[in-house]
């Protein structure tokens, strides 16, 4: 099978801290902790590693690795840091005729700090990617594609994606899309138009949130919780102003045109809505070396399982699954599993962890 992906190529900066040698915050009435570095001091680290990254490379590692063939449309400078985006992608054997060089800025960079729990706490300069313009998406890079996977597009990189969208949908493939709270916010409405070209939606809890108003007329009937649901899909998308039970949200979106809404709640696990049916698959336990790729991980799999006409259990659980192997290392690329190798993880899972039918 063949995919493009579409977003973001950096190279990442990793510091690892010991717990001892910076502070943490955690807020009691919100989900939300701090990592606080004190002016003017040095802190030891235990690592510092530097790794190619970002969105699009990362869900381009992912699919090759699941068997795809696959050509990332991404841009980047001229300057040593492209040279790291392009060797990264030679390695792996992905093809690079879509990799668009500019002289207009540098290639992106981002510098991540974890520790504690190794949710890693990012400074990025996006630089190139905020550059991805018309041309650089012709729709002859998305001719005779089984999978488009479209990333979280930066600045004036978001104006695109209703472009890529229709013309990936064009071109006959899956196209799945994973965007970021920016993009959900400064372009809501350009956004929302797109929907019906989207295959799989796939947001975090709060991104997810950041829609409810705009969908909150939507849906079906509200459907009643269980008490044995998980605590999300107990208590719903909540924003300032408007409630919105998770049955509903993906309702909402699946009568705008999305076959598949997936919503990421971190260590409480994952939601898969396919046509009305909810599913919910635990987070697979692992001891964690970083969540960076993590997210790109769940979503690629997620789409490249789906695309190839997997059930909505399995795909949910090869999902996560290999997103927990990314956790249990530093970088984004060197935990992402090849197809077997998924496949028996998977299968050797615990009972209790098998994605499970709520709805």
């Amino acid at each position: 099978m063949r995919a493009a992906t579409v977003g973001s190529a950096t190279v990442d900066i990793i510091t690892v801290v010991a717990n001892h040698d910076i502070e943490r915050v955690t807020m009691s009435n919100a989900f939300a902790s701090f990592l606080l570095l004190e002016q003017g001091r040095k802190i030891e680290a235990e690592s510092i590693q530097i790794h190619p990254g970002g969105g699009a490379v990362n869900a381009g590692v992912c699919l090759r690795r699941l068997g795809y063939e696959v050509a990332p449309v991404v841009k980047i400078g001229r300057d040593p840091n492209a040279n790291v985006i392009r060797e990264v992608l030679a390695a792996h054997g992905i093809d690079g005729r879509n990799v668009v060089v500019t002289d207009k800025a540098a290639t992106g960079i981002t510098v991540m700090i974890a520790s504690h729990d190794r949710n890693a706490t990012a400074f990025t300069f996006r630089g190139a990617n905020t550059l991805i313009e018309d041309e650089d998406v012709a729709a002859k890079k998305f001719e005779g594609l089984d999978l488009v996977h479209v990333s979280g597009l930066s600045n004036r990189s978001a104006d695109q994606f209703p472009a890529v969208v229709e013309r990936a949908k064009a071109g006959g493939a899956f196209v799945s899309a994973n965007p970021g709270i920016r993009q959900l916010t400064s372009r809501r409405e350009s956004f929302l138009a797109s929907l019906a070209g989207i295959d799989l939606l796939n947001l975090n809890r709060v991104e997810a949130e950041s829609l409810v108003p705009a969908l909150a007329n939507g849906g079906k009937k509200p459907r009643s919780p269980q008490a044995d649901w998980p605590a999300l899909a107990r208590r719903g998308l909540v924003t300032p102003g408007f409630d919105m039970g998770l049955a509903e949200y993906c309702d909402a979106l699946h009568e705008r045109g999305v076959r598949n809404v997936a919503v990421t709640d971190g260590t409480e696990g994952a939601y898969l809505s396919v046509e009305g049916r909810l599913y919910h698959m635990p987070t697979v336990p692992v001891v964690p070396a970083g969540t960076a790729g993590a997210g790109d991980a769940f979503v690629a799999t997620l789409g490249a399982r789906l695309a190839a006409g997997a059930d909505a259990e399995d795909a949910i659980a090869d999902a996560a699954v290999n997103a927990a192997s990314v956790v249990e290392r530093t970088d984004t690329l060197s935990g992402l599993m090849e197809a077997g190798a998924l496949e028996r993880r998977r299968a050797g899972l615990p009972p209790d962890l098998h994605a499970r039918r709520l709805a």
